[in-house]
């Protein structure tokens, strides 16, 4: 039981934290860029891409790192996660992802309960939401042994270039920044469908990997 209460804990911080650094960035790159977006969002994809690593090379050993409902979802449908952790993992996550946009505000001044006002929404967005997930799942699931972190930081980091939404790809990720109404931020009524969109997206990344997977592969 101690054991479990750690991974969640891992969890939780880890989601905090990358919160925390995504919303925090933002709001400070939206405050120093002058107005130019392009600086701004190019700060806020620095900062997330450096936590992200950091993140997942010192938690990972702890709970594998995941972060993200569709990542420990996915991972549970392989039988790689025990699917009695899978509640505790989501649990964790989605409150994780709130204490960092909370404390985010906390550290800038801002009020700290607030609800974001900024749409995203629209087909183009929710195709970029389905498109970046499912890249990160099938980046987490091919990555090789011990390479998951900078790997994962790196695609994350071109995602939030290529795709139209800029990758949220984590239905944690798009909970907590609902609760900000800052630069990265999302208005709650298109939270469900970014949510949705994400699951196809993983469940599309993990089909992918299969499909590509050889013989000499440990099978799913």
């Amino acid at each position: 039981m101690i054991t479990h209460w750690r991974r969640y804990a891992a969890e939780l911080v880890g989601t905090a934290t990358l919160l925390c650094a995504v919303i925090g960035s933002g709001i400070m790159a939206e405050r120093l860029a002058g107005g130019n977006m392009a600086v701004a969002l190019l700060a806020n994809t620095l900062a997330t891409v450096f936590a992200l690593y950091v993140l997942i090379e010192t938690l990972g050993p702890v709970s594998g790192a995941h972060f993200n409902p569709v990542v420990s979802v996915v991972l549970a449908m392989r039988r790689e996660l025990a699917h009695h952790h899978v509640v505790g993992y989501v649990l964790a996550q989605l409150l994780g992802a709130a204490l960092g946009a909370w404390t985010a505000h906390a550290m800038f001044g801002l009020d700290i309960w607030q609800w974001s006002a900024k749409v995203r929404t629209g087909t183009g967005q929710w195709l970029a939401e389905a498109v970046a997930t499912a890249g990160l799942l099938f980046v987490v699931l091919r990555a090789p042994q011990g390479r998951a972190a900078p790997l994962v930081a790196c695609y994350i980091g071109a995602a939030y270039w290529f795709t139209a939404s800029t990758s949220f790809a984590n239905p944690a990720a798009a909970f907590g920044r609902m609760f900000s109404n800052t630069f990265a931020g999302i208005s709650p009524s298109d939270v469900p469908a970014f949510m949705a969109a994400q699951l196809l997206g993983g469940l599309a990344g993990w089909l992918l990997h299969a499909a590509l997977q050889s013989p000499h592969e440990h099978s799913t």
